[in-house]
């Protein structure tokens, strides 16, 4: 079994970045197949269940009030469309589902609400995740109380880079929100984007922090940049494909049972690509023809690839079919 370390060097992250490609890969193949079914994959289905009007100014982000993506403001949406959306979730074959609300910081009545939700979603035989924005160990308690699993807050990109993205949150407010998150007991789902004009030293960097987090993230999204029109980044070019499914790799090596989730940017990826990020250690992607406010592969296409490579979908795991015994 591969150790898990939280004192990875930012040189060791680099030196893995410039193996050659196929001695990564198989470093990364053989390290995933040290702790997870080579052949399968998570289905999580995101719903976002308030849209826009976020005051972040993140520029990669159309839900943010600074910039111009001309995006359709939306209120916490209700309860009986979040259950609708989850239940035809689960009959598509996801086993977590995900929340997304704009906020900067919820407030405790709004973390009472999204409570219900989680609580009726649990009870349906789902995990559960919701990303909400900060949190205090408070809010995050009230979370674990609802019955939530997961919370998802990333990092973004490297600590050195990161105030070229946003400057209206801190790297130490994103940190603090993964402590209370973890000192509620919920498990912490943080990731960031690549492919925003940082270096491939920034990649590093990114993954170091995350991997060097005390325990690591249970999930690790990898999203690749879409480049929104209205938002700064619109004209960024799309990150050269092999250096995405190094960045997979890498992921895959230094936290070796996390789940590294193929995220936003599926759209524009091919099948050989997918294959690749797959075969890298990816063993978790988003399903669905939705992210929040992005496209993403519809389900059929998704279940096509999926039978090329003989992958299967993960099961539930087992305390949720039981809570789905007792519930359903």
């Amino acid at each position: 079994m591969t150790e898990v370390r939280h004192n990875w060097q930012k040189t060791e992250v680099e030196a893995l970045f410039a193996l050659p490609f196929n001695d990564l890969l198989w470093q990364a193949q053989t390290v995933h197949r040290a702790h997870f079914d080579a052949n399968s994959v998570q289905l999580s289905q995101l719903l976002s269940i308030k849209t826009g009007g976020c005051p972040e100014d993140c520029k990669y982000c159309p839900q943010s009030v600074h910039n111009n993506a001309k995006l359709e403001t939306e209120n916490l949406i209700d309860i009986d469309a979040v259950l609708k959306a989850a239940q035809q979730a689960k009959e598509n074959g996801a086993t977590r589902f995900c929340m997304g609300a704009a906020w900067r910081s919820p407030s405790r009545s709004q973390v009472k609400k999204v409570g219900e939700m989680i609580a009726q979603v649990k009870a349906m035989g789902l995990e559960t995740c919701v990303t909400l924005g900060m949190l205090d160990e408070e809010k995050a308690q009230c979370l674990k109380e609802a019955g939530l699993d997961y919370y998802n807050h990333n990092l973004d990109t490297s600590p050195e880079f990161y105030g070229e993205i946003t400057t209206t949150r801190t790297y130490a407010d994103r940190l603090n929100t993964l402590s209370a998150v973890r000192s509620a007991g919920i498990h912490v789902c943080s990731g960031g984007i690549v492919g925003m004009g940082e270096t491939r030293e920034d990649r590093a960097s990114f993954l170091q922090t995350l991997a060097n987090l005390s325990p690591q993230p249970d999930s690790v999204p990898i999203n690749q940049l879409i480049a929104v029109v209205g938002t700064p980044l619109e004209k960024q070019k799309q990150l050269e494909p092999f250096e995405f499914i190094r960045t997979i790799a890498v992921a895959r090596i230094i936290m070796p049972k996390t789940m590294v989730r193929l995220s936003a940017g599926r759209e524009n990826m091919n099948d050989e690509m997918q294959a690749l990020c797959f075969l890298a250690g990816a063993n978790s992607i988003f399903y669905g023809e939705k992210l929040l406010t992005c496209h993403n592969p519809i389900e059929n296409q998704d279940r096509a690839l999926f039978e090329k490579l003989g992958l299967q979908a993960m099961p539930l795991p087992k305390q949720n079919e039981m809570a789905c015994e007792s519930v359903c």
